[in-house]
């Protein structure tokens, strides 16, 4: 509402006086003047919320901050012209940083983002006190456990430099991949979304771990013996996905947790602005680019609707 006073006010109260100044010599004028402002004033007052409803009701325009990467920014730009196409305008804004969405987002000053997994998410609202929501899911980033000097886990020397996200979301994916293929033991009470170093009880071949960033992973490989590493990443720097990868995530279970999401404040999900956007996102054009990118690296999740992803925040919640 003070947005609507501001427009209605500035341009039309400030430019009558402005273009009324011959009347200065006037009581009579001047009088009809104030009356007529008056008038203006309480009609404006009586009208103005049900102005600012219906704007709301009509508003077709979304936005939405998504991370400058490829598998994010160009469906998102395939995703602007199919709304366009329904009368919708999608503001888009590319961030390279994983913080900024999750707090804008939070703050009301976009709708919705798109750069993230389940696991992330509800981490980055444990830290910081947000209540970000996932609305739908859109893919899944196959990871593993990747090498370019060893040909399976079991090739693995003593003490093998293994590298690990550094982020906790992430840190326990390539754990648990280890401990499913025997390399090492684990705490199997633990979540793979909590499991960390700490919760490794066995490590007969005393690997090392080093943890680094999740998105630099793959350019670790050629100074470790293995590392964590996510698919597309590993494509995009050059590495044959099959021939490097020692195991693969397959778990279901596993996978949708780090499925990647739009996300927005409570409540978004319902709203018909989060109902476009999943049309859109989980549209043919959207599937065959995923398809196509990098030879299927990526998995696109048209088959894990809302009710999976809700059932897995809800697990998270508890």
């Amino acid at each position: 509402m003070p947005s609507t006073l501001t427009t209605f006010g500035s341009p039309g109260v400030s430019g009558s006086i402005t273009s009324s100044g011959s009347l200065a010599s006037s009581g009579l004028a001047r009088r009809s003047l104030l009356l007529s402002g008056l008038a203006a004033v309480g009609t404006f007052a009586l009208t103005s919320c049900g102005l600012a409803e219906a704007v709301g009701e009509d508003d077709r325009t979304i936005s939405m901050i998504v991370t400058e990467s490829a598998p994010f920014q160009d469906p998102t730009e395939i995703v602007k012209d199919i709304l366009a196409e329904d009368g919708w305008t999608l503001e888009t804004t590319y961030v390279t940083d994983i913080i900024q969405p999750n707090q804008v987002v939070a703050q009301g000053e976009f709708d919705a983002n798109f750069f993230q997994h389940l696991a992330y998410l509800r981490q980055f609202n444990e830290d910081n006190g947000t209540d970000v929501e996932p609305a739908f899911s859109v893919y899944y980033a196959p990871s593993g456990i990747f090498s370019l000097q060893h040909d399976s886990i079991e090739d693995l020397p003593e003490g093998a430099q293994v590298a690990l996200a550094v982020d906790t979301a992430n840190n326990g994916r390539g754990i648990k991949l280890l401990a499913d293929a025997g390399a090492i033991e684990i705490d199997e009470s633990k979540d793979v979304t909590e499991l960390s170093q700490r919760d490794i009880t066995a490590n007969p071949k005393d690997f090392e771990f080093i943890e680094v960033d999740q998105q630099s992973t793959s350019q670790t490989l050629p100074d470790v013996d293995a590392g964590f590493a996510f698919a597309r990443l590993v494509a995009e720097a050059g590495h044959d996905v099959d021939e490097t990868a020692l195991i693969l995530e397959q778990d279901e279970d596993v996978r949708i947790p780090f499925t990647c999401v739009v996300a927005g404040a409570p409540g978004f999900q319902d709203t018909e602005k989060a109902a476009a956007l999943q049309e859109a996102f989980q549209s043919a054009e959207v599937q065959q680019w995923f398809d196509e990118y990098l030879e299927g690296s990526l998995d696109f999740t048209d088959d894990f609707t809302v009710d999976s992803v809700d059932a897995v925040w809800e697990d998270f919640a508890a």
